[in-house]
């Protein structure tokens, strides 16, 4: 029997690996301020989803209660399929909450979804992920 003399670590560097630091970094300092930044209301957090789902579906599922401003469906950058959750907002409060009441716990592809307010680190999140999209 031989054993392989190949390090278990890949010889080129992560391509995440410059991205946390400075993801970090920003989230720590921007902490402080993101007292100030509040969730209007009508910003969702929807997990749950169906890895085939695309922006449009799940637009057109909450289109059902009200107008949709934007969605964003956070993918994996390589196979671009869903991560299973995502940011859709409304384009009012009253809108955004009514699709708590009706669309929270309602089946989207076959797979029980949850819709509720984003907070204000999940709303920073976004943010910083969109600035690296």
């Amino acid at each position: 029997m031989s054993y392989s003399r190949r390090s278990s670590y890949s010889p080129s560097p992560s391509p995440y690996k410059r991205y946390r630091r400075s993801v970090s970094r920003s989230l720590s300092r921007s902490r402080s301020r993101s007292r100030s930044v509040e969730n209007p209301g009508n910003n969702l957090y929807v997990t749950g989803l169906s890895h085939r789902i695309t922006k449009r579906e799940l637009e057109k599922h909450f289109s059902s209660e009200g107008k949709v401003v934007d969605v964003h469906l956070v993918v994996d950058p390589w196979t671009r399929e869903s991560r299973g959750f995502g940011f859709v907002t409304m384009s009012t409060i009253e809108e955004a909450e009514r699709c708590i009441k009706y669309l929270n716990r309602s089946v989207l592809e076959g797979r029980v979804i949850t819709v509720e307010k984003v907070s204000c680190v999940l709303q920073l999140f976004t943010k910083l992920q969109k600035s690296y999209i």
